[in-house]
């Protein structure tokens, strides 16, 4: 078994290890696209149970990956295991009948309902450790939406409620409706949005915990894409700006940068990268669908950085850094 680190994620109780796992990428994605490749459900699964041995028992998923597809998944792994694992998944992201994401937000009070009793049908569960507000819905006062799921906590049907993007000021209007455990948000070496912003002070200041998805830049800090040839026809990071044109290759040489530091520590970039990001005294979920990938960040997580290293790290990849948005127009 694992030695990793158990956490308080917020002040209401929930222990987590300091890292999870992001699910994403084990099921198709929307529209037809794939998620950083295609997907293979049995060693999916087998990543899902290796998990469980290695102590990565938060799992994280979301009604909108598949759609429905990989919550689905994450229910098989469930099975008979259920009260071994954290269960995190969201909702907010439209999706229909037809299990289709129409393009569209929706946090109306309705919709929260119904999106609950459908993700519990998916997961084959009757409760949620953890249920995240996937985008905030404008047209819906985040004061309903969040009123919303608090009755869900009331029923039973979830334990702890989460915010994922969300500024500070929303995510203080939505903390004093019913107390928020978990913000999500990207962060990494190449994203430090919710630093420039004070997202991340706003949380802590709050009691709220900090989870980092996509702590490797959606790949790119693992150092092994080298020109945009290596993403499949229809990996949807090819729609991302930071994949594209110019951008693609300085940020390829920011990441060249990183992996000579991490060379010099005889470790991978992947693991110098995730370090950095637990050493900011948060969550993280990369997201893997391998078991040999899955190890290598668990290793990360006993890795110690000096004071030194950090400042290495922030020298070459300062805030900012990065080259071009964080998200197509419409994400």
């Amino acid at each position: 078994m694992s030695t990793l680190k158990k956490v308080s994620l917020g002040s209401q109780g929930l222990k987590v290890p300091v890292e999870g796992l992001g699910c994403m990428g084990m099921t198709s994605g929307v529209s037809g696209m794939s998620v950083y490749g295609e997907a293979d459900e049995a060693e999916s699964l087998a990543t899902l149970h290796r998990a469980l041995e290695l102590g990565v028992t938060m799992l994280d998923t979301a009604d909108l990956y598949g759609p429905m597809h990989n919550e689905r998944l994450v229910g098989k792994a469930l099975v008979g295991k259920r009260d071994q694992y954290i269960v995190a998944t969201k909702f907010g992201f439209e999706v229909d009948d037809n299990e289709n994401w129409t393009g569209q937000y929706n946090g109306r009070p309705e919709y929260v309902r119904k999106s609950i009793e459908r993700s519990l049908r998916n997961l084959g569960t009757d409760y949620v450790d953890l249920y995240y507000l996937h985008r905030v819905d404008p047209n819906t006062p985040i004061e309903e939406t969040v009123g919303a799921m608090s009755r869900l906590v009331e029923e039973g049907k979830v334990r702890y409620l989460g915010l994922s993007e969300v500024p500070a000021d929303t995510l203080r209007i939505a903390h004093a409706i019913h107390p928020i455990t978990a913000l999500q948000s990207e962060y990494s070496l190449f994203d430090r949005r919710v630093e420039e912003e004070g997202i991340i002070a706003a949380a802590k200041e709050m009691g709220i915990g900090f989870v980092a998805y996509s702590p490797l830049g959606r790949g790119f800090l693992s150092g092994e894409i080298k020109t945009p040839d290596d993403l499949e026809a229809n990996d949807s990071r090819r729609i991302f700006p930071r994949y594209q044109g110019e951008n693609f290759y300085k940020n390829i040489a920011l990441v060249e940068k990183l992996k000579a530091l991490a060379a010099a520590k005889s470790v991978t970039a992947a693991q110098l990268a995730l370090a950095w990001v637990l050493a900011q005294d948060v969550v993280v979920i990369p997201g893997t669908k391998r078991r040999k990938y899955l190890e290598a960040n668990v290793a990360a997580a006993s890795m110690q950085l000096s004071p030194a290293e950090l400042a290495e790290l922030d020298a070459i990849m300062p805030v900012g850094s990065a080259a071009g948005a964080a998200y197509p127009v419409g994400f």
